[in-house]
């Protein structure tokens, strides 16, 4: 009867399985079915969108690129074997003997439990029993050390990369450059967030899912050895040898889809991000249409891969399982049968209740080494992830280390090579104050146009220089390389320190803080007391400069003293354009820098605030260079470099019957 109720159960056993194999195929087809529907009524997936597709990258395998790039990033997350960082590698390690520890124990002492209630000797059973359960205690906090230290582990690992990430990132303009000069990386956002974080955790829990495996198996392969011989752990770690070749040959692509999915990420985080950015600019050209096309092209993009690595996923699940999993079992069960199968094998000698202690208790080892055997060829699934990780964050480590060596990709960049100007960075900047000179500099944009080929001019202290010319002559160029953000091609600039030279563009930017963060800035409240004992007095002066001082009495941004210094707003919201542009006044006349960069800095501000303002750049002896077509401002200058847009320019005297020009 019992054979029959098993050829039974078999078979239903394999009638369901092809049930759900067809059901799964049904909902396959009618889920592409509905897909191309949907791709026939929204025409998202022809949107071609300002992401472009990257050219082709190293792909991201687990061989020994990727074990020199886990190495780099492990030195900065472990600078050194004195760290916290490596202490707690060490705690890991430990609590994972103590858990390997645990686990023989308990395999001990529940076959002496179950031998008793099989002898039926209860006062030996519950002394067992309550042994056992005296010592569980021990093995809950084993437990939770090992997961308090993998989960501390993770985030020093997480804070020591971004930290070093972000220094890299925020040295001088490399935040700028990343985006305006090189073309390598459009989202680092998502990789000095997202993907750092999974770099930190895949690699925290592939050191725990590989370490305790290893150990399991040393253990009870030590074991296994002294008792019952070789043979049968040398079946299973043949066994291992065999499926984990096999898989991770099968893995391989896993790792450049992880890269794919992780980039594809970032452009559709990246798109959302512009949505909100520019959303006003969209709302007056009535764009949300044309924007939500946008959002479902990359959504379509993101969403495609993602079902191709689920199904590759799901596909490679099975033979995980089959040859990680349920394999790993039969041989198991295959190796711990051949030594009771053995005549006059020395575990056989003794009583059959003997056996049965020795056929449990090893049996359970060597289940145990076919789990740990299983668990490390699965290891090899987060390792192949891991290389994915690896190559993204290694990525932009690398674009950060030539963008503060000086080294760009952008591909008009490459192909201008030949021209006779110079290359990115060729030319030399002199750093002497009050002055600026420029010596046959080329103005010339990251995309390789040559505005104009060579500049030449001088301006010392005290020299208020109005600079005009048509849309795109380069005036925005020239003052993008006088503060250093673009690089100088050829010649020579000399020019003041970076902190002497001021820039106040015609949007001002006003950051997250308080009212008095908003003149300071960049400084804090601390290093504004530092700087010269400035008092909140000293700045109300200022705000009176650009009659501002009514901010402070406005009834939405006064705090419990009467005073709204310290009050935090939503300044760009809070502020009309007229008030933000007079607060970047009051900010220079803060810093009272050797030269200031006003770019129609004043286009909202009325005549008679602006002449004040300028006749006090005057008394504080602050030389200006303004891009502005108002008339008014002609009397606050001596001399004007004007820029016809085909590569001429005219720096002369304002002389004081000089017509309007700029225009």
């Amino acid at each position: 009867m019992a054979p029959a109720i098993s050829k039974f159960a078999t078979r239903r056993t394999v009638a369901g399985a092809c049930a759900l194999t067809a059901l799964i195929w049904i909902l396959k087809r009618r889920g592409r079915k509905q897909v191309t529907k949907n791709r026939n009524a929204w025409p998202a997936h022809d949107i071609q969108y300002v992401i472009k597709e990257k050219p082709k990258r190293p792909k991201a395998y687990v061989n020994a690129r990727f074990f020199r790039q886990l190495r780099q990033l492990l030195k900065i997350g472990i600078p050194s074997i004195v760290s916290p960082e490596f202490g707690f590698v060490l705690l890991v390690a430990g609590s994972l003997v103590a858990r390997s520890v645990c686990d023989l124990w308990m395999i001990n002492v529940g076959t002496l439990i179950e031998s008793s209630i099989v002898n039926m000797d209860q006062p030996l059973f519950k002394k067992r029993l309550f042994k056992f359960m005296a010592l569980l205690p021990v093995i809950s906090l084993v437990n939770n050390v090992l997961k308090y230290g993998i989960y501390e582990m993770k985030l020093r690992l997480r804070t020591n990369i971004t930290r070093n990430l972000l220094d890299q990132y925020l040295k001088g303009f490399t935040y700028y450059k990343m985006s305006n000069l090189d073309s390598r990386i459009a989202n680092p956002d998502q990789l000095l967030s997202t993907d750092v974080d999974k770099f930190c955790e895949s690699c925290t829990d592939l050191y725990s899912n590989v370490a305790k495996p290893l150990l399991d198996i040393f253990i009870y392969v030590y074991r296994l050895t002294t008792n019952i011989g070789g043979q049968t752990p040398i079946i299973i770690l043949s066994y291992l040898i065999f499926a984990g070749a096999v898989i991770t040959h099968l893995r391989k692509p896993i790792g450049s889809m992880t890269v794919k999915e992780q980039r594809l990420e970032g452009e559709y985080r990246h798109i959302n991000s512009r949505l909100i950015t520019n959303s006003e600019e969209i709302a007056f050209y009535q764009g949300n249409n044309r924007e939500k096309l946008t959002l479902l092209a990359s959504f379509y993009k993101l969403v495609t891969h993602l079902r191709k690595c689920l199904e590759f996923k799901t596909f490679i699940g099975i033979i995980d399982n089959f040859v990680g999993k349920y394999m790993a079992t039969i041989v198991g069960f295959y190796a711990v049968s051949m030594p009771f199968f053995q005549k006059n094998h020395p575990i056989l000698s003794g009583t059959p209740d003997h056996r049965f202690k020795s056929y449990y208790t090893y049996g359970r080892m060597l289940v145990k080494l076919a789990e740990a055997t299983g668990r490390l060829v699965l290891a090899g699934r987060e390792l192949t992830r891991l290389a994915g990780f690896t190559a993204r964050v290694t990525e932009i480590k690398v674009v950060l280390d030539d963008l503060n060596a000086g080294k760009y990709t952008r591909t008009m960049i490459s192909d201008f090579k030949d021209e006779p100007i110079g290359s990115p960075g060729a030319g030399k900047i002199v750093t002497k104050d009050n002055i600026i000179h420029f010596d046959r500099v080329p103005l010339v944009t990251p995309n390789g146009d040559v505005l104009i080929r060579e500049l030449s001019f001088e301006v010392n202290s005290g020299m208020n220089v109005l600079v005009c010319g048509p849309n795109g002559c380069g005036k925005s160029s020239l003052f993008r390389i006088l503060g250093e953000l673009w690089p100088v091609w050829s010649g020579t600039v000399t020019k003041p320190p970076r902190g002497k030279l001021f820039y106040i563009p015609q949007r001002p930017y006003m950051t997250l803080g308080t009212l008095r963060d908003q003149i300071i800035y960049p400084h804090t409240k601390e290093e504004m007391i530092r700087r010269g004992k400035v008092t909140d007095n000293d700045l109300k002066k200022l705000l009176d400069l650009v009659q501002l001082s009514h901010l402070l009495e406005r009834e939405n941004l006064t705090n419990t003293e009467g005073l709204g210094w310290d009050v935090v707003a939503d300044w760009m919201d809070v502020l009309s354009g007229g008030e933000k542009q007079r607060i970047a006044m009051a900010r220079l006349f803060y810093h009272k820098p050797q030269f200031a960069i006003l770019d129609e800095c004043t286009s909202a501000v009325s005549v008679d605030v602006e002449d004040s303002m300028y006749s006090y750049c005057r008394k504080a002896n602050i030389s200006l260079f303004t891009v502005s077509h108002r008339r008014s401002l002609w009397k606050h200058h001596e001399y004007y470099l004007q820029m016809d847009g085909r590569g001429g320019f005219e720096f002369k005297p304002i002389e004081p019957d000089t017509e309007e020009f700029g225009s």
